[in-house]
């Protein structure tokens, strides 16, 4: 019999007004550090072995983010995003170019991934989201692709990459195929962010994705999905977690092992809860003794790490590393409780546009804290 998937409740959110311990310090300037001055960088993975480990190559760790030039207003990055490789060592940040040719990924943009090394330091496949369609106008569809290529540590690039193909379609009954022309009610539909995750009980492959479920009709529809190899093939399974009547949107999951637990984090913004619930900005999980589950919220809650109650939009999209490290994105910092809404001009002032600062994870059995 399949799992019921995980629910993650209102109830659990309640008590997160008693975890001070799990906000964030408030960005001063000096946190702002550009990896790339003419332009802006965001959600981020790193390059790692099928069991998770970090890749470190010539004394570097190795990333992806999502970046655009520096738009007027930084909102519009979300339609021209494209997939750079930059790397980070002792000396801070290199950038290292963007990956893909021009015109070779199949969406209008490339948004974000995973990507899995072999162990001759060498392959390298890339999960990630095509949104739109080449040369079509901009929609928000979704789907999720994959390529193989081949890393170069020594030169600090890739090549070599295979025309990327579909890894698997929404099923339009666990996920809704998400194929928005528009955004609907201030949000859209998920199917995307491919995070690839090898469980070592049974050497089953995964794939985790942002999805919105396929079986209720409502706005706060947000899960955890599921799709497992079968042979030379992905196959769609039934959410690992859903949030139904409470989130629409579980970003970036990804799963990483401590002690024989199974922690699967994901990101989501204090504006994609259900009206009267009240959790911050922030990074997420919920902890399993097995990939099946059950899962149940770390903490009692969920949350893991929030923004400071006073700068609630100061950062996003945090990763969570094999090593337990973390990182993020700066998102609107320094607001000091201006709304930046409706202003361009002062988003264009205040986005960060670059890598937050690293922190680190303590994970005790189900307590998960900022160490």
């Amino acid at each position: 019999m399949t799992p019921l998937p995980a629910h993650w409740s209102a109830d659990a959110l309640a008590g997160i007004a008693a975890q001070g311990q799990a906000r964030l310090p408030v960005f001063t300037a000096a946190d702002i550090v550009p990896i790339l001055p003419d332009h802006d960088l965001w959600d981020m993975w790193q390059i790692a072995y099928a069991d998770g480990r970090t890749a470190f190559l010539g004394g570097r760790s190795w990333w992806f983010f999502l970046a655009t030039p520096r738009f007027d207003d930084p909102e519009m990055r979300h339609d021209a995003a494209r997939i750079r490789l930059t790397s980070h060592g002792a000396d801070g940040w290199r950038d290292h170019g963007v990956t893909f040719a021009d015109g070779f990924t199949p969406g209008s943009r490339e948004w974000s991934g995973s990507a899995v090394l072999g162990e001759d330091d060498t392959t390298l496949t890339m999960y990630f989201t095509a949104s739109g369609r080449r040369g079509g106008p901009r929609t928000f569809e979704q789907r999720l692709f994959e390529t193989q290529g081949r890393f170069l540590a020594d030169e600090a690039r890739t090549e070599g990459w295979s025309e990327p193909v579909e890894s698997v379609a929404a099923d339009g009954h666990h996920y809704i195929v998400a194929d928005q022309a528009e955004p609907e009610n201030g949000g859209i539909k998920g199917f995307r962010d491919p995070g690839y995750f090898r469980d070592p009980a049974d050497g089953a492959e995964y794939l985790l994705f942002v999805g919105s479920a396929g079986w209720v009709s409502q706005d706060f529809d947000g899960v955890v999905g599921v799709a497992r190899r079968e042979g030379e093939r992905w196959v769609i399974q039934p959410p690992l977690i859903e949030a139904l009547g409470v989130n629409s949107e579980l970003e970036r999951p990804h799963i990483i092992l401590r002690d024989g637990l199974y922690y699967c984090f994901w990101s989501t913004q204090a504006k994609r809860f259900a009206p009267g619930l009240n959790a911050p900005t922030g990074l997420y999980a919920m902890v399993a003794d097995r990939f099946d589950g059950p899962w149940r919220p770390v903490n009692g809650t969920g949350l893991v790490a929030g923004n400071p109650v006073d700068e609630p939009t100061q950062a996003y999209c945090w990763w969570v590393t094999y090593e337990g490290d973390v990182i993020s994105f700066v998102d609107y910092w320094g607001l000091q409780g201006c709304d930046a809404g409706d202003d361009p001009a002062l988003r264009r002032q205040r986005f960060g546009g670059t890598a937050a600062p690293w922190f680190r994870l303590a994970l005790d059995g189900d307590r998960v804290t900022i160490a």
